[in-house]
């Protein structure tokens, strides 16, 4: 069984890194590179977890996490945040927005999806099944 990622991120390399890391585990990753698309784009795929950039263009991360959480569809699907922003209060803002989770950038490649599967209260997907 394969789990499906939406990875709203603008920016490339992050995208590229990302969904490597994820497809390598057994995800089914869709991408987009701003939050209007991203919205658009989960409204249609339905995914099982949404990872949000927070300085995105168009609409930032909060504005995003927000209109997501606005969607019937999509109220149990975990947001979690994987942002460069790391203030004091961006954890807290991007949980009040609603976010499940939040991962500062850089990543550790290592540990990235182990992160991801804690916020959304996942089992580690069955890389033998896959």
């Amino acid at each position: 069984m394969s789990r499906s990622v939406l990875l709203i991120e603008d920016n490339h390399q992050n995208r590229y890194l990302a969904t490597f890391l994820l497809e390598k585990r057994g995800y089914k990753v869709w991408t987009a590179a701003d939050g209007r698309h991203g919205i658009q784009l989960a409204q249609a795929i339905l995914p099982d977890i949404i990872l949000l950039d927070i300085q995105l263009p168009v609409m930032d991360g909060h504005a995003v996490a927000r209109a997501l959480r606005a969607i019937d569809s999509l109220r149990a699907s975990p947001i979690i945040a994987v942002t460069s922003h790391a203030m004091v209060h961006d954890r807290e803002r991007a949980l009040a927005a609603g976010c499940d989770g939040y991962i500062e950038k850089p990543i550790d490649p290592e540990t990235f999806v182990d992160e991801i599967e804690r916020f959304a209260g996942f089992a580690p997907i069955d890389r033998a099944a896959s």
